[in-house]
């Protein structure tokens, strides 16, 4: 169990509705940043991809995260994030899985920890975070189709997760939740040395600790950053995983 006294909140995801990464994240998430080769052992859960089965064929979700957690038993676990986020309420159920994991967590975020990839990074006992890596919150993000009459019900729905990760970040930081929530209205980043002093995290990472791939020309993404970023944008269009994958 953490030492950290951290809320458990509930998941309750609403039908009908999905998660969505918002455009400012997808452009920022650089997705060839990883943990430096050495630096991962068998202790080690990299989560380096959005959050949600949702999303893409090998996006990260509570029931992989649970599986690795009980192949590694009650050890100590570090956790490599780079991820730009994606399911919020897939994100919580990682969140509860790691608060309630039985040794110490230590989060490593190695680039991106956006929206729910934060929210699973406040679950650790332990947060070190590159200086040049980023935080980002902000009010949970939904796909809907309704009328006026639906569209005022999901806000309402909505309210209380975002007051479940204004309650998370409260706890990390003591922060006052008011201005958290003023954090979360207009969408704030977080670089490394002001995640430190705010408390959101612990320490900043050592550099030697992070890997990027070797950079392409600046019209060219890698052959990984490219499948990434067109499987979200065609998760976007509802195009079925399978044709996804194909493309």
């Amino acid at each position: 169990m953490s030492i950290r006294n951290l809320p458990n909140v509930p998941v309750l995801a609403g039908r009908g509705l999905q998660s969505a990464i918002a455009e400012s994240v997808r452009q920022r998430w650089n997705p060839d940043i990883r943990a430096a080769a050495g630096e991962e052992d068998e202790n080690t859960i990299s989560i380096l991809d959005p959050i949600g089965e949702s999303w893409m064929c090998d996006g990260v979700t509570a029931k992989r995260i649970s599986a690795a957690l009980r192949n590694i038993g009650e050890k100590d676990v570090v956790v490599s994030i780079n991820s730009p986020g994606g399911d919020f309420f897939e994100g919580l159920a990682i969140y509860n899985l790691l608060r309630e994991h039985k040794a110490k967590v230590t989060v490593k975020v190695l680039g991106l920890a956006a929206s729910a990839a934060s929210v699973i990074a406040m679950a650790a006992d332990e947060i070190q975070i590159g200086r040049a890596a980023f935080l980002m919150i902000h009010n949970t993000w939904v796909c809907a189709c309704s009328d006026k009459h639906g569209f005022r019900e999901v806000a309402d729905w909505l309210e209380p997760f975002d007051d479940a990760a204004i309650r998370i970040y409260h706890a990390r930081t003591n922060i006052p939740e008011k201005e958290l929530s003023n954090q979360l209205d207009k969408e704030t980043w977080i670089n490394g040395e002001s995640a430190v002093e705010q408390g959101f995290a612990d320490a900043l990472l050592p550099s030697d600790e992070i890997e990027q791939a070797p950079s392409q020309a600046s019209d060219k993404p890698s052959p990984n950053a490219a499948q990434k970023e067109l499987d979200i944008l065609l998760a976007r269009l509802n195009v079925p995983k399978s044709k996804r994958r194909s493309l």
